[in-house]
């Protein structure tokens, strides 16, 4: 960056984290997260000060801004304490840890988190943002490091005893999972929960901020596939259609923002994020599945379009984020005056925009405009879909040479999984093989480059230097892009990766005592404790999809092993998901596949028999979120996976279709029409 030429740099400057590289040039003396960092702090006898952020944090900038890049506060912590900076996206294990610390300590959490600790990494004080000095009531970071100086010199005890009845109390909340049983009314408790906080003004859930939270709709849309509820189906089209009609997606250049600081989608927290747009994504294509409503295929064709675009490195990895702010101003970069459109546009296209686009002289957001639809009907739009898009991309050509948001192009494994599903579902939906050969080149950049000769995954990539051995997310949501990739195209070589994979995430992180996957692998660096995530957050957890994915995996390949883990998985978090099922929706949707009957669908393949396509679109134009597919064609490679199998060839050279449920099978199909009806009666 132009304003970091002629400063001195810190040691950050070695790391590849966008992250960690933006703070290079601060004149505090930061380590990154490692043993350099602590055995000084130890050797000094000197407390720890630790960040946490990510590279598209807002308020990580301003707190940066106040007070890394200021001479104060920077001698204060060079002189009496050892500063480390971490990337959550790259270390979400230390993060989850102090995380889960700061909202014990303070009732709530956030970035930049703020931590203090001793120098064998106990922590003894948190926070999220703090000014320089004092303002809003929030203290001033430097009267916290002074008042935190003094107590470590005159009453280190009283620290330390506090730093190990806190680690205490750490320890006991990981491992407070008892034996339970989930029972059915979990799915319809829910779902009823769900129902209870949606927004019947304005689409979504709860209040502002409002985030988008995907996995609700797509648990909402199973929920609905059994119960054919339309109150359940009118929560689902009004919060995707108010979303997409918000300032929330970008209308010029496509994609969705983070959340929505108000109730009404209009005003964005700018950033874009890989995962949501994955995972919305993915809860717009199944909605279109579901409902056939053609918005929702326009919609996750754009999302898509904005990821190639925008956000996919030559070599086919997917990028992490693009910040919400340009030229130091939280979206600076996707705000309009009506006189710009005006100029660009002409008068005449220009007032027709910005009709639709609610443009006006006084604007909806700090003087400036946000486009958003949200009080047009869109009718109109698709009334003038070809006239708008020439529109659009006008706007966009224009925008494209406005100073652009920082990209934050590291490429992280787990999300990358997110998008890698994502393409596959449209692929099949829209019968779009070029999705489908875009989520195999991403699967196969991850195999090549963050997957070594053992099969250790990796968590991250940059300028071609992979670090930090993958977390249980990174494991469990490539599993699922393996399984969701071999459904897809049918490549064996998929199935075969995502055994591997699935046999590997066992090994390095189930707890054979009490179940349940650890955050991190037991091959990796040892910290205070070991935590097993198993909230939902802005993405499902780790062990939820685990139970999703081996679930699948169970059903396609026959083995029990997999089965007997999902259960035991289940009475581990059980007591945990009946507490509190909305904060575990992810879990309860994989639960939904154990207690559901699971359409197990075999075809068997004569290549001359050019009907196989007719059969399979037939399948992929259908919502039967409870199913699994399978081929078996002449080099009967499914067979040596699946033994179950070995029988189930094409009748009289027709490609032929097996379908077992609840452990029963149906007659062979042969017929398209009876395809259709039997698939009609899911």
């Amino acid at each position: 960056m132009l304003q970091n030429i002629g400063k001195k740099t810190n040691r950050l400057i070695k790391e590849k984290s966008p992250y960690l590289l933006q703070h290079a040039h601060n004149p505090v003396d930061w380590y990154p997260w490692g043993e350099e960092a602590f055995e000084k702090a130890k050797i000094e006898d000197k407390p720890v000060f630790l960040s946490i952020g990510y590279s598209t944090c807002h308020w990580c900038h301003v707190m940066e801004r106040e007070s890394f890049e200021d001479e104060d506060v920077a001698e204060i912590l060079n002189n009496n304490f050892i500063s480390i900076k971490v990337d959550r996206e790259e270390r979400p294990d230390v993060d989850n840890i102090y995380m889960s610390f700061c909202q014990a300590y303070t009732g709530s959490g956030g970035w930049p988190l703020t931590i203090l600790m001793t120098p064998d990494k106990k922590p003894f004080f948190a926070g999220t943002y703090f000014p320089k000095w004092g303002k809003y009531n929030i203290p001033g970071i430097m009267d916290i490091l002074k008042s935190i100086n003094k107590l470590w010199h005159e009453d280190k005890s009283k620290i330390l005893e506090s730093s190990n009845r806190i680690l205490e109390q750490i320890e006991r909340f990981q491992d407070n999972h008892g034996e339970d049983e989930l029972e059915e009314y979990i799915i319809e408790e829910a779902a009823q929960t769900l129902i209870d906080n949606f927004d019947s003004k304005y689409g979504g859930f709860g209040t502002k901020p409002k985030f988008p939270t995907a996995h609700y709709i797509l648990f909402l849309l199973r929920y609905y596939y059994f119960k054919k509820d339309e109150k359940v189906l009118d929560v689902i089209n009004k919060t995707l259609t108010s979303m997409y009609k918000g300032g929330i997606f970008d209308h010029i250049g496509f994609g969705f923002s983070r959340y929505s600081t108000d109730n009404k989608w209009l005003v964005p927290h700018f950033e874009k994020m890989l995962y949501d747009n994955a995972l919305l994504s993915m809860a717009y294509t199944e909605a279109y599945e579901a409902t056939k409503n053609p918005l929702y295929k326009v919609v996750t064709e754009k999302i898509l379009n904005y990821v190639k675009k925008s956000m996919t490195s030559e070599e086919g990895g997917f990028y992490s984020a693009e910040d919400a702010d340009s030229e130091g101003v939280e979206g600076k970069f996707y705000l309009w005056t009506k006189k710009e459109i005006i100029d660009i546009l002409g008068e005449e296209d220009g007032a027709f925009y910005c009709k639709l686009y609610d443009i006006t002289s006084r604007g909806n957001f700090e003087n400036k405009n946000i486009a958003n639809l949200i009080q047009t009907d869109l009718k109109d739009v698709d009334n003038n879909k070809d006239k708008l898009e020439r529109i659009r991309e006008k706007l966009f050509e224009y925008r494209e040479k406005r100073i652009h948001p920082h990209k934050d192009d590291k490429i992280l494994t787990s999300w990358n999984a997110l998008m890698i599903i994502a393409f596959c579902r449209a692929g099949r939906s829209f019968k779009n093989d070029n999705y489908i050969d875009i989520a195999k080149q991403s699967a196969d950049f991850i195999i090549k480059n963050l997957m070594d000769e053992n099969g250790t995954l990796y968590a991250r990539i940059r300028d071609e230097e992979r670090g930090n051995e993958g977390f249980i997310d990174d494991y469990a949501f490539f599993l699922w892009a393996l399984i969701e990739l071999y459904e897809a195209s049918f490549d064996i070589y998929y199935l075969k990766k995502s055994i591997e994979v699935a046999d590997s995430m066992i090994d390095l992180f189930w707890h054979k005592e009490k179940g349940g996957f650890y955050l991190y692998s037991k091959n990796s660096e040892k910290l205070i404790v070991r935590p097993k995530e198993i909230y939902d957050g802005a993405m499902p957890s780790g062990n939820a999809v685990a139970s999703l994915a081996l679930s699948l995996l169970y059903y396609i390949t026959g083995e029990d092993k997999y089965k007997n883990l999902v259960d035991e998985q289940f009475k581990f978090f059980a007591a945990n998901i009946k507490s509190g099922p909305m904060y575990h929706l992810f879990s309860v949707m994989a639960y939904m596949y154990n207690v559901s009957p699971v359409k197990e669908i075999t075809l068997a393949y004569n290549e001359k028999d050019e009907a196989f396509y007719e059969f399979i679109n037939e399948f992929n134009n259908r919502y039967i979120p409870f199913s699994i597919i399978t081929l078996n064609d002449k080099s009967n490679e499914i067979e040596k996976i699946n033994k179950n199998l070995k029988d189930k060839a094409p009748i009289k050279d027709k490609t032929t279709v097996y379908i077992c449920q609840n452990y029963a099978c149906r007659e062979p199909i042969t017929d398209l029409e009876k395809f259709k009806s039997v698939l009609s009666d899911s």
